[in-house]
C-alpha cells in the first residue's frame, strides 16, 4: 500500500504541475525534467526485467588499425553460441541496419557482432570515410579472429551476414575463409556490370565516374589530397547515392546532438577515389566460387531490382542455396521495419542452425 500511495502522489504532483503550467514556457521545461510516467511508476523499485541479450562495447583489431564494434551476448547460454558478424550497406555505421539484425539474432541465440569497418563511424583508418571492399573483407575475417577468442563463441559455428552491398564483401569473404560455416545475403545491392550500369543510368555514366575516381585517387597518392563526394544529395549530380528516396532515408542520420547519439557517426561525404573500387567490382564473377551453404533473401523493389539477384543465385556455386522472396518489399523496409526484419531474421537463424 506504501507504494501505490507513493505512486498517486508522483503522478498527481506531476499533473498539478504541468496544469499550472499549461499557458506558460516553463511547462515546455517541465515535460522534460519531470520523470515520465512510466518512470516515475518505478522511482524507489529495482527492476528485475531480464533482457534477452546483453550488450557489450568490443576493440578489435584489422590489419592494425582499431575496429570498434557492438556485442551482442544470449543471456543464460548454458553452452558456447553460434556467432554472426555483419555489414551493412555502402559507408554504414553499425547503428544503422547491423544493429536491427544483430539484435534479433542475440534473441534467436547467436552471438552477434556489429561494427564499423575502418574509415567509418569510430573505427580507425585514413582516409576517412574511404570505401574500400578489400579493407572490408579483411575486416570480416579480422571479425572472426576476434569472435574466436571469445568463451560465448562455438569455436565451429560462425556464419556471415550481409545486407545491401555489404552482401558482396560478405559473399567474397565466405569464398576466401574456410571457417564460415554458412551464409547469409539480405536484399543485396550486387555489384555486376547490368546492376552498376543501371543504378548509374548506362554506361557512359559508369565509365566517366570510373574514370574522376581514378584521377582522385591520383591526387591522393602523389600529393595526399582527399576529395569528397556527399552520399546522398537533392542537388548534387556527383552524389554516390543521388535518387530522392535514399536521400530521404539517409539524411537524418546526419543529426547529432544529445538526442541523437545512438545514430552513431554516419557522415555524409565519401571518398571519390571510393567509386572505382565500387564499380569495377563483380561479384557475378565470385559466387561462382562460392561453395558454402548461402542464403539469399529478396523482394521485387529491393536494390538490383527483381532479375539480376537471381541471375546471381543461378550462378552461385553450391548446391546447397536457398532463395527466399518477400513480395514487393522495398531496399528501406530490410533497413528498419520490424516485420519484415523478423521475417528475415526467422529464416537467417533456420538456415544457420541447419547448418550447425
Amino acid at each position: 500500500m506504501r507504494f501505490q500511495r507513493h505512486l498517486f502522489s508522483t503522478d498527481s504532483l506531476r499533473r498539478s504541475l504541468l496544469k499550472i503550467a499549461t499557458f506558460a514556457p516553463v511547462g515546455f521545461l517541465l515535460s522534460f525534467l519531470l520523470p515520465p510516467r512510466s518512470e516515475a511508476r518505478m522511482m524507489g523499485v529495482t527492476s528485475h526485467v531480464q533482457c534477452a541479450y546483453t550488450t557489450e562495447r568490443v576493440t578489435l583489431l584489422s590489419n592494425g588499425v582499431e575496429l570498434i564494434g557492438r556485442l551482442y551476448l544470449p543471456t543464460r547460454l548454458s553452452q558456447p553460441a553460434p556467432a554472426v558478424p555483419l555489414l551493412g550497406p555502402v559507408a554504414f555505421v553499425k547503428e544503422q541496419s547491423p544493429v536491427q539484425y544483430a539484435t534479433r539474432l542475440a534473441k534467436a541465440g547467436f552471438v552477434s557482432l556489429a561494427f564499423d569497418p575502418r574509415f567509418h563511424g569510430e573505427s580507425g583508418g585514413e582516409p576517412r570515410r574511404y570505401e574500400s571492399p578489400a579493407a572490408k573483407v579483411a575486416d570480416l575475417k579480422a571479425a572472426i579472429d576476434y569472435l574466436l577468442t571469445r568463451p560465448e563463441v562455438a569455436q565451429d559455428r560462425l556464419y556471415l551476414l550481409g545486407v545491401c552491398q555489404g552482401a558482396n564483401w560478405a559473399i567474397h569473404a565466405t569464398t576466401e575463409d574456410p571457417r564460415i560455416r554458412a551464409l547469409a545475403i539480405v536484399a543485396g545491392h550486387y555489384l555486376t556490370a547490368a546492376g552498376i550500369d543501371d543504378y548509374t543510368g548506362g554506361e557512359d555514366k559508369t565509365l566517366t565516374r570510373i574514370e574522376r575516381s581514378q584521377q582522385a585517387r591520383a591526387q591522393y597518392e602523389e600529393r595526399g589530397e582527399v576529395e569528397y563526394m556527399p552520399i546522398v544529395s537533392l542537388d548534387d549530380p556527383d552524389a554516390l547515392l543521388p535518387r530522392r528516396p535514399i536521400y530521404e532515408w539517409y539524411r537524418r542520420w546526419e543529426d547529432r546532438g544529445p538526442f541523437w547519439e545512438f545514430h552513431g557517426n554516419w557522415e555524409n561525404r565519401i571518398t571519390a577515389m571510393s567509386e572505382a573500387e565500387l564499380w569495377t567490382y563483380r561479384v557475378d564473377e565470385t559466387v561462382k566460387t562460392l561453395n558454402k551453404p548461402t542464403l539469399m533473401i529478396h523482394a521485387d523493389r529491393a536494390a538490383t531490382g527483381a532479375t539480376e539477384p537471381k541471375r546471381i543465385f543461378a550462378q552461385i556455386a553450391t548446391p546447397d542455396k536457398q532463395l527466399v522472396w518477400l513480395g514487393n518489399s522495398v531496399q528501406f523496409q530490410f533497413y528498419e521495419e520490424p516485420e519484415t526484419i523478423d521475417q528475415c531474421v526467422t529464416q537467417i537463424a533456420e538456415w544457420f542452425n541447419r547448418h550447425a
